[in-house]
Order: C-alpha cells, then sequence, then structure tokens
C-alpha cells in the first residue's frame, strides 16, 4: 500500500481527470463530435484535443519545474488558458 504518497492534493488531481473522463464520455453520447480543424495541423476531435491538452499542460508543468523556482500555482494557471484554448481553437 505504499507504493505512492496518496495525499489530498494527489487524489483530487486523479479525481478530476476522472471527471472530465466521464464528462467527456456523456458529452459524446448525448452530442456526437465531429472532426474539425483549428489552428492544429490536423482534424481533432473534442477527445483528441482534450488528450493534446493533458499532455501540453503535463509539459508545462514538467518544464516550469525543471526551469523556474517560481510557484507552480503559475504553471496552472497557464496550463488552464492552454486547456482552454486547445478545446475552443485547437
Amino acid at each position: 500500500m505504499g507504493w505512492m504518497a496518496w495525499t489530498t492534493w494527489t487524489a483530487t488531481f486523479f479525481s478530476v481527470i476522472v471527471l472530465m473522463l466521464v464528462a467527456m464520455t456523456l458529452w459524446q453520447i448525448v452530442s456526437p463530435t465531429r472532426e474539425r480543424r483549428g489552428w492544429l495541423p490536423m482534424k481533432t476531435t473534442r477527445g483528441d484535443r482534450l488528450f493534446i491538452g493533458l499532455l501540453g499542460s503535463a509539459y508545462i508543468h514538467l518544464g516550469w519545474l525543471g526551469l523556474t523556482e517560481l510557484s507552480l500555482w503559475w504553471a496552472f494557471a497557464i496550463s488552464l488558458v492552454f486547456m482552454f484554448l486547445m478545446m475552443k481553437r485547437g
């Protein structure tokens, strides 16, 4: 049972990702998505943009940790803006 430090923040992080996946699944059932082309160089669906947004947010946080000493809340704010732009315009 000691393989990972399950803090409140860790549980919240994974819970939010699970909730996002459930919400996207329900949204897909209610309103099926069509591929569209935004500023990404390929046609994407909502699920594709969510995956790219989550992956990009992870890289933003890793870069932030490696390159700055500032608070991670700034990386979180940048990631929220990135995710919004990815879902809206990607």
